[in-house]
């Protein structure tokens, strides 16, 4: 299990990596950047670069793993790639039912495919389901993610690229907003964040904001306002 510096889960899990790009925040993808440096460091999981691969001797790990965690499953890949053959995501799945001492944080972009894919899939309650949302012109996968039997249904809105007004967040239990970072970084407004907290207040859905972003996000920092926003699921009375 990799640990991670990723602020709202503990660690990361890569049964597959690769991916490729479909949307507007994949254009400064982080996963893909990583990807290279390790590929040219000699990693022998990332021999083929950014080139969709399975890992099948991962599947073995979180049997291994004696802590319970909060775990990232595909922070370098997609787990619904359209490449990925769905008997595999039912492997990975069947890793996550039998280890329900851990949470699994599971994040997506190809929103069609996962509402596709659900009803063959078994969603122990472990199981924390999300889609990016990093724009208004993908906010369709909000209402896909809706109907996933998954106990947990969350937001990555990361990086947010526009506002999001009037999201349907009455089956969301968690929403993360965060702006891009790194060289080339899009800006992201204040009170786009402010609206989605507000949005996110009224509806009583748990909302932690990640990073302000921009060429230096450490400096930047995470505060709104001088207050961190840290909230998580399990926090959140109904």
């Amino acid at each position: 299990m990799n640990s991670t510096k990723i602020e709202w889960t503990d660690s990361t899990w890569n049964p597959a990596t690769g991916c490729t790009k479909i949307s507007e925040g994949c254009r400064h993808c982080y996963a893909e950047k990583m990807a290279g440096r390790l590929k040219c460091m000699g990693s022998a999981k990332y021999s083929n670069g950014f080139k969709l691969t399975l890992h099948p001797d991962t599947l073995e790990e979180p049997y291994k793993w004696k802590k319970p965690r909060m775990v990232f499953v595909n922070s370098m890949s997609d787990m619904f790639h359209e490449d990925i053959p769905l008997e595999y995501i039912k492997k990975v799945f069947k890793v996550m039912n039998e280890n329900p001492q851990h949470v699994f944080q599971v994040l997506t972009k190809r929103a069609e495919l996962l509402e596709k894919y659900a009803r063959e899939l078994v969603w122990s309650s472990n199981i924390w389901m999300g889609v990016t949302v990093e724009h208004q012109n993908v906010m369709n996968r909000i209402d896909l993610l809706s109907k996933v039997p998954a106990s947990i249904k969350f937001l990555s809105c990361e990086p947010l690229l526009s506002p999001l007004h009037n999201m349907n967040l009455s089956a969301i239990d968690w929403v993360i907003v965060g702006g891009e970072s790194g060289s080339g970084a899009r800006p992201m407004e204040k009170k786009w964040v402010e609206d989605i907290k507000e949005q996110c207040e009224k509806n009583q859905t748990a909302f932690f904001f990640k990073q302000w972003g921009g060429i230096n996000k450490k400096k930047n920092g995470r505060e709104l306002d001088g207050k961190t926003y840290s909230e998580m699921p399990s926090l959140i009375s109904a």
